[in-house]
């Protein structure tokens, strides 16, 4: 392996190349079409990052919070509609879930009043945010879990 990088200010794709503890060289071996000078182009910010390109280094780095992080931070429609996700630990996702479900179930009686007319009154609109707010949370969860298990089976 070459030297490390002293460079600081590294961008995503630069820190999680050297994470995965890859040149250059070896990280454009892994991956069938990007090149190494592309790659350099990348991480020193000279060129646009594609989402091809981060579809084969989230594979190639064992890292598929890339790809959330491209969608959220550089796609300009990710940007308005998908969420960040930032994975942390089993029992705290677990937890967060359970929390949610429990909170859910307390409010599906609710949801069912205020659906039934198919109409979302004045009076039933402060009910309705919490109860879509609290499905919000359950699906970033659920998908926060899923990038989480991903990632645990890559590295295995």
């Amino acid at each position: 392996m070459g030297r490390k990088s002293i460079k600081t200010n590294k961008n995503i794709y630069f820190q999680s190349r050297e994470q995965a503890g890859l040149t250059r060289a070896q990280a454009s071996e892994l991956m069938d079409y990007v090149s190494e000078s592309r790659i350099d182009k990348i991480e020193n910010d000279r060129t646009s990052i594609q989402p091809d390109d981060v579809i084969a280094m989230a594979k190639a780095y064992k890292k598929p919070t890339l790809c959330n992080y491209y969608c959220t931070h550089e796609c300009s429609i990710g940007k308005e509609n998908v969420t960040e996700l930032r994975p942390t630990n089993l029992s705290e996702l677990s937890l967060s879930i359970f929390n949610s479900l429990n909170a859910l179930n307390k409010q599906k009686e609710r949801l069912m009043e205020i659906a039934e007319d198919g109409v979302v009154s004045d009076d039933e609109m402060t009910d309705f945010l919490s109860i879509q707010k609290n499905l919000d949370k359950i699906s970033t969860t659920v998908e926060t879990l899923k990038l989480w298990m991903k990632e645990a089976l890559d590295e295995n």
